[in-house]
């Protein structure tokens, strides 16, 4: 392989030509036809058994070129980059120059490079200090979920529904008169003030009483997700079955020894006193750190390339995926839900991706300007945690792994960077 490599008029961007041997090429359409020739079907040959030179002349020779290219290309390209020490951000832009069978493959490829970012002012940035404090309002708040937590439903029948009770109703709803898919069921249970159900359904449901039937009208939200639906009136035939209500704890010693494993309530507010000032701790920590980055990204001048944020934005998607996944979602679904596009989030990401990115950028800068550098203890301390939490502790080859270690190394470099930036603040 042969490669040329020039900086285009564009700033952060470089054009690499590429030539490689015409061998090489030949030997990538040799096994993409092997991969691919149970799929030929040629009169006067077996499916699959025609020889290569048949399957050119019968398809044209040109039927293996694009996946010969995408079977040689990649990681010519890699290898070029890595040689000629460029780290890209984006995907390549390509433009084949020449292809073709028993000849030098050439190409270019344009790439856009990691910016560098120029430092402002970094150090003695002023910024306001955040603290948090656990009032008694605090500490009664979680007690009160700890109450509800632990409450019980006690069967009511001298009464009407109130707000806050639990009821259970058969249901069934219609549109113009017509029963809608998936709007029917039998013994429901729904609890009244929870807003888990279409707006003005639940505040209808109150002063039922046991036993009592009545139509409720509804309209749809307009961005509902079942489009069918959206918009609509619609008219639900409701009866109630049962009334529950909570029935609360008392706060008191005993309440402390079942839920916990204190012996007093105020043991209890004590411990609960001290896990949020834990948390307040951390609160306060995140974001400090966080407005003092904000402060000096502000100072910060650097061009981000679009393939940057492109880049950004589609990590930023996959995550949505992957969380949703856990969920037992598809991404599909929630996009059909949202009545957006995959494209149309990530461009309502870009904001939130070129902030994260112009932080990096920032704290590379600042590691490179203090000279700050991880220690070699510090960088097989935290592979070896790393590969703990992996499950793979004696695994010399996850311990040897370069990609992980520089991974370790970058992010433990980034967090001395941001304790430089705490540390040279002016917190007032």
């Amino acid at each position: 392989m042969n490669c040329k490599v020039e900086k285009t008029e564009n700033a952060n961007e470089v054009k690499l030509e590429l030539t490689i041997e015409a061998q090489k090429f030949d030997e990538a359409i040799k096994k993409v036809y092997f991969q691919s020739a149970k799929y030929f079907n040629i009169p006067g040959f077996r499916k699959g058994k025609a020889p290569l030179n048949i399957v050119e002349k019968y398809y044209g020779k040109e039927i293996f070129y694009e996946d010969a290219f995408n079977e040689v290309a990649p990681a010519e390209m890699e290898e070029a980059l890595k040689e000629n020490n460029i780290e890209v951000v984006s995907r390549a832009d390509i433009d084949v120059k020449q292809i073709e069978k028993g000849k030098d493959l050439i190409f270019t490829a344009i790439f856009q490079t990691k910016p560098e970012a120029e430092l402002g002012k970094y150090k003695g940035i002023e910024i306001k200090k955040i603290e948090y404090t656990v009032s008694d309002e605090d500490i009664n708040h979680e007690l009160s979920h700890m109450q509800e937590h632990n409450s019980r439903l006690i069967s009511v029948e001298d009464r009407a529904v109130e707000s806050g009770d639990t009821t259970v109703i058969d249901f069934e709803g219609f549109v113009d008169g017509v029963a809608f898919e998936g709007g029917k069921a039998e013994g429901h249970e729904l609890e009244i003030g929870s807003n888990t159900f279409i707006p003005g359904f639940e505040d209808q449901i109150i002063g039922m009483k046991i036993d009592e039937e009545k139509d409720i009208n509804v309209k749809f939200p307009e961005e509902y997700f079942s489009k069918d639906l959206a918009g609509k009136d619609a008219t639900f035939k409701v009866k109630l079955h049962e009334i529950k209500k909570k029935e609360l704890p008392e706060l008191d010693d005993e309440f402390a020894k079942d839920v916990s494993e204190f012996e007093t309530l105020e043991e209890l507010k004590k411990s609960i006193k001290e896990k949020m000032e834990k948390e307040n701790e951390q609160k306060q920590k995140y974001e400090t750190e966080d407005a003092i980055i904000k402060a000096v990204c502000e100072n910060v001048k650097v061009e981000i390339p679009s393939g940057m944020v492109e880049l950004e934005t589609e990590d930023m998607l996959k995550n949505v995926e992957n969380r949703l996944a856990y969920q037992g979602l598809k991404l599909e679904q929630y996009l059909q839900m949202m009545g957006k596009t995959a494209e149309e989030v990530k461009k309502e990401y870009e904001p939130q991706a070129i902030e994260a990115i112009k932080s990096r950028l920032m704290l590379e800068a600042v590691i490179k300007a203090e000279k700050i550098e991880a220690t070699e203890d510090e960088i097989v301390e935290k592979v070896k945690e790393m590969a703990k939490n992996y499950g793979k502790p004696d695994d010399e080859e996850f311990l040897k792994n370069e990609n992980v270690r520089k991974y370790i190394k970058n992010g433990l470099e980034s967090e001395k960077a941001l304790e430089f930036l705490v540390k040279n603040a002016k917190i007032k």
